[in-house]
């Protein structure tokens, strides 16, 4: 049985973490009588919030004595392995990152240069995770998970002590919502703090709605602009049981605002995100223009949302609007 998520854990993940991650930046962006607040947390090591559930996955198996000999092993080319490899480099552990063969060069080459061993395996993401576990079972390595672990949701939760020493007074904390990983753990500290936690999801990548709706995790299609990154077919229990407490709210946007949602980012801020990234802001966004989706503030709620990560194609953005 998974260890229940709760904020002593979030606590511990800031003191493993501290001093080796970039703290998250927090910018106002609305106006004076409904202020919203940007959290930078795409300008974190290797593009995304993952770095820090990496770093405190790895810091707490090697303070517990856990961590073999044969290091960290993952099956991910994106923004989850990318941390993985990082933190492995940063705390001086052999990290194994598979991919399937059909991986681009470029993610690749990304890997290796935070001193991954990258190997190929398969045609599909399945099969690249099938050699994963496979290299587990033979080399004793510790495998690690992109989201559903208790200790990536704990390090991603830091954010939120972070956004209130910036933001005293803050009331509402919004994040794009995947396999349910960030969630899970910036709920977990938002409501320890009296604060209400958003999650956002592309209406055709609903895991975690979907698990409110039928009151257990369930498999759900994908099919959304935000795939690459919001595209679990599952949520994390831990997503769900922090969904159902009460101060959090489930939303879900259209791609087309998600789209949108980029482009004003850069438009008007220059901050080039990921679509999923962008996924939050687009629940606040559609809600100030009138949409029927997405979040509206009440008058004097102080927001934050959450931009967790850049890594992605900025040319279709330069030049535009």
């Amino acid at each position: 049985m998974q260890h229940q998520l709760g904020y002593a854990d979030v606590r511990l993940a800031a003191d493993r973490i501290a001093g080796k991650v970039r703290p998250v930046g927090v910018v106002p962006a609305g106006g004076q009588r409904s202020p919203v607040w940007l959290a930078l947390e795409q300008l974190q090591h290797t593009g995304s919030f993952k770095a820090r559930g990496a770093r405190n996955f790895l810091a707490a198996h090697i303070e517990a004595g856990t961590l073999p000999d044969a290091g960290v092993t993952i099956a991910s080319g994106g923004n989850a392995g990318l941390a993985c490899a990082w933190a492995a480099r940063e705390a001086g552990v052999p990290a194994t990152v598979f991919l399937p063969e059909t991986a681009p060069a470029v993610k690749v080459a990304r890997l290796r240069s935070y001193g991954a061993e990258v190997r190929l395996r398969g045609g599909e993401y399945a099969e690249a995770l099938a050699a994963c576990e496979e290299f587990t079972a033979t080399t004793g390595a510790l495998p690690s998970h992109a989201y559903d672990h208790p200790l990536i949701a704990a390090g991603a939760g830091t954010l939120v002590d972070e956004m209130l020493r910036q933001v005293p007074g803050l009331d509402t904390v919004v994040v794009s919502v995947g396999g349910g990983g960030l969630f899970a753990g910036v709920a977990t500290a938002a409501l320890h703090h009296g604060l209400r936690a958003v999650a956002v999801e592309p209406e055709h990548c609903r895991a975690l709605n979907a698990a409110l709706e039928h009151g257990r995790v369930v498999d759900v299609p994908v099919d959304s602009v935000a795939a690459d990154a919001l595209g679990a077919r599952r949520a994390t229990p831990m997503a769900l049981a922090a969904a159902q407490r009460d101060g959090t709210r489930s939303v879900l946007v259209p791609d087309a605002e998600i789209v949108r949602a980029r482009r004003a980012l850069w438009d008007e801020y220059r901050l080039a995100v990921e679509l999923s990234a962008a996924a939050g802001y687009a629940a606040l966004a559609a809600a100030r223009d009138g949409s029927p989706h997405g979040y509206a503030p009440d008058p004097d709620e102080k927001v934050a949302v959450v931009l967790c990560g850049a890594n992605t194609d900025p040319g279709d953005l330069a030049g535009e609007g």
